[in-house]
């Protein structure tokens, strides 16, 4: 596995260093799916702004997320 580094809000950093590691690790997950998925012909900006767009077109929260991450299976 490599590290990558990606910018978010404070609120975004604190949420996600309070989370017990079992979350990481799914939220982890999730983004690397995403970006397998994504990224072939498209830029890390182009679908991070795809991804923002759709989540709160979609309603997406911060409980909503956590919520979602609670319920997946690692």
């Amino acid at each position: 596995m490599a590290n990558i580094t990606i910018q978010v809000d404070e609120e975004i950093k604190t949420v996600f260093e309070q989370a017990n590691p079992d979350i990481q690790k799914k939220l982890s997950y999730i983004v690397q799916f995403f970006l397998r998925e994504n990224l072939h012909n498209k830029s890390l900006t182009e679908v991070m702004a795809e991804i923002s767009d759709k989540a709160q077109q979609r309603g997406l929260t911060p409980e909503i997320l956590q919520d979602i991450l609670a319920n997946i299976e690692v």
